[in-house]
């Protein structure tokens, strides 16, 4: 499903174009994916019940990690974002060594629905299961059909060094690859989309394996608009601590969504 000729004919100006991006590394792919074959997908996308964990800090986000189960587009497309192909085409354009989780943890097809919103954050750094995996990067595929901009749910981007921002509309069969670090926020405010249509991306996330842990390990790091609530800020602030409790006594969420 996934043009990849044109990803390794322009292999070399991707490259350029991904690490010279700004706020920091990202690249904009419009029309990777077969139009035909995606539109039949996107005519199968059911509406999701699975409700995003992130119960504070997102809005009406919904969640099913398995979407390969869904039909033969679905898994015909999540076999191209997981093949070696992709995989080849990540570390040409990143300089280094990426592979995509084979599991999709905490990933997958994504809707937002009735005034859906992400705060803007940074995403965990360790793979909370395979503890040296390192998240390198995000590949958001957008299923977003006849999108306007008064939609909204643009990917928002922003440097936390530098405050340096960008917005990134968010049409149908466009594909963002954006690094993760530390620094590298993202999120999307309020949606607007008419009744019955949803903010609709398939997720996947890539990893470099480490063979020790170059910075200590987190969970996302939230950072919430200087206007929101005293009580969003402080559970933002102390978000990590929580997790940490939540996991020794109550076990791990995997966040696979089935």
């Amino acid at each position: 499903m996934i043009d990849f000729d044109y990803l390794i004919q322009h292999k070399e100006n991707l490259r350029l174009q991904y690490l010279t991006a700004q706020p920091f590394p990202h690249l904009v792919l419009d029309g990777i994916c077969d139009e035909a074959k995606l539109s039949a997908m996107y005519a199968g996308v059911p509406e999701l019940e699975n409700k995003s964990r992130d119960y504070v800090f997102a809005n009406n986000k919904f969640e099913k990690s398995n979407y390969k189960e869904l039909g033969s587009y679905f898994k015909e497309l999540n076999d191209d974002l997981q093949s070696n192909k992709m995989n080849d085409f990540l570390s040409f354009i990143a300089c280094e060594t990426i592979f995509v989780d084979p599991k999709n943890h905490g990933g997958g097809l994504h809707q937002g629905k009735k005034n859906s919103f992400l705060d803007m954050h940074a995403d965990f750094n360790y793979h909370p299961i395979n503890t040296l995996w390192f998240r390198n990067m995000n590949l958001l595929l957008y299923l977003n059909k006849d999108w306007k901009p008064e939609y909204g749910g643009q990917l928002k981007l922003e440097d936390a060094r530098t405050g340096k921002k960008t917005i990134l509309d968010v049409p149908f069969n466009r594909l963002v690859i954006q690094q993760t670090r530390g620094w590298t926020l993202h999120g999307y405010d309020q949606t607007h989309f008419p009744a019955g249509i949803y903010r609709t991306s398939v997720a996947t996330y890539a990893y470099t394996q480490h063979k020790i842990h170059i910075e200590k390990p987190r969970t996302t790091d939230w950072k919430p608009a200087d206007d929101a609530s005293w009580i969003k800020k402080w559970m933002a602030k102390n978000y990590n601590t929580a997790v940490k409790v939540k996991n020794k006594f109550f076990g791990m969420g995997t966040a696979k969504n089935q």
